[in-house]
């Protein structure tokens, strides 16, 4: 799966596709189904979502934008948590091998 983005000349519209790649035992090479996510947002980049019939996005953009806010808080939560974990695995390496040093 990958996001493949396409832009239309006519309209100066960039749309951004999930790409699913298959084999075609008939054709006997790879192909690929591609379904629309939506259209690109020309000032922000962000995928605007859209039902792909023109009827408008299914969900507003300003959400994604608070959910990438949330990311990066809890990137930077699990970066420290994983910085803890790393301080005392190298805690309990230290103790164990002290451990096995007295026998």
């Amino acid at each position: 799966m990958a996001i493949i983005y396409q832009h239309d000349k006519r309209s100066d519209i960039t749309y951004a596709y999930d790409s699913k790649s298959y084999y075609d035992k008939e054709k006997k090479c790879s192909r690929a189904k591609r379904t629309l996510i939506g259209k690109v947002d020309p000032d922000t980049g962000e995928i605007i979502p859209t039902d792909g019939r023109n009827k408008g996005a299914k969900a507003k953009p300003k959400v994604a934008a608070s959910s990438i806010i949330d990311k990066d808080k809890r990137i930077q939560e699990l970066e420290d948590e994983n910085r803890q974990l790393i301080l005392q695995i190298t805690a309990l390496k230290k103790e164990l091998e002290r451990i096995s040093n007295k026998d």
